[in-house]
């Protein structure tokens, strides 16, 4: 068999298909013969592969992205980790997360393991798909989120309002705008008191009987857990956290004085905020 002659636009077109870099495309025409089809999953095959080796080291750095779609209707956070963080401030891999994160905006069940290779492949470190949350919109209202600076906090909130055309007005975006930062900075466990799973609480309660110094009354006892119970609300509950740009307010009188400002009722009805390497809930 005749040598196959390997030149640049081979190269070239290869490229274009595989983002594959130089020297790999050269040898995989060489290995193929120039056959640009078998070339293609040759490099797909190693691309896996090298994937699949890379898959043991740590990948403990990343970004968190996110997208919105259909009008603010649908919305989505992703973690997507790497092994340093020189790589997740690179722009390939800030472009291959956000891509990641556009396509379970459309699709919640969207296979990107073919985008996780090719980003292995380009970049050379072990590259997880980690974790992502889509929230889409139960009636009227709108979905927002906030990236905090880096990319390492991301929050993704749902609001609910009377009429949707509300969702287009200044008021109701500021307001959005303030309670994701909210959630970004005071890292609420639930909306409301009634979101707080019962087991959290009533391990909260145990903890703080045993606080109590032995020989009160058991009415007094209550009371006492009652109080730190009151604290702790105020700090694990979204609506019942002082508002950070005024103390003096709580999310939940935000809320209301928006809604009375918009003439209708405004509703915080659920949230998520990642951040970069947290403990994840067994």
């Amino acid at each position: 068999m005749s040598e196959v002659v390997i030149d640049a636009q081979m190269v070239k077109n290869l490229r274009e298909k595989t983002n594959a870099g130089l020297m790999d495309c050269k040898r995989a025409l060489a290995e193929t013969q120039g056959d640009l089809e078998a070339a293609i999953d040759l490099l797909r095959k190693k691309g896996a592969a090298s994937a699949a080796k890379k898959a043991d080291r740590e990948a403990k750095e990343g970004v968190i992205a996110q997208a919105i779609v259909h009008n603010g209707k649908v919305g989505v956070l992703a973690e997507i980790n790497c092994e340093t963080d020189f790589v997740a401030k690179n722009d390939a891999f800030r472009a291959m997360a956000d891509s990641v994160a556009h396509k379970f905006a459309e699709n919640d069940a969207a296979d990107v393991e073919a985008d996780r290779v090719e980003a292995v492949q380009k970049l050379g470190e072990n590259i997880q798909v980690r974790r992502h949350a889509r929230l889409e919109v139960q009636g009227n209202g709108g979905v927002a989120t906030y990236i905090h600076t880096g990319g390492k906090v991301g929050v993704l909130v749902e609001v609910g309002a009377e009429k949707d055309s509300t969702t287009q007005t200044e008021e109701f975006k500021q307001l959005v705008r303030d309670i994701t930062l909210q959630i970004a900075a005071a890292s609420p466990v639930c909306v409301s008191r009634a979101s707080v799973p019962q087991a959290l609480a009533e391990r909260e309660r145990e903890v703080y009987r045993g606080q109590v110094p032995p020989g009160k009354p058991a009415n007094i006892v209550e009371q006492i857990v009652e109080g730190k119970m009151s604290k702790f609300y105020s700090n694990a509950c979204l609506v019942d956290q002082a508002f950070i740009k005024n103390p003096d307010l709580t999310i939940a009188q935000l809320v209301a004085e928006k809604s009375k400002a918009l003439g209708e009722q405004l509703e915080v009805r659920r949230f998520v905020r990642f951040a970069v390497g947290e403990e994840l809930a067994q």
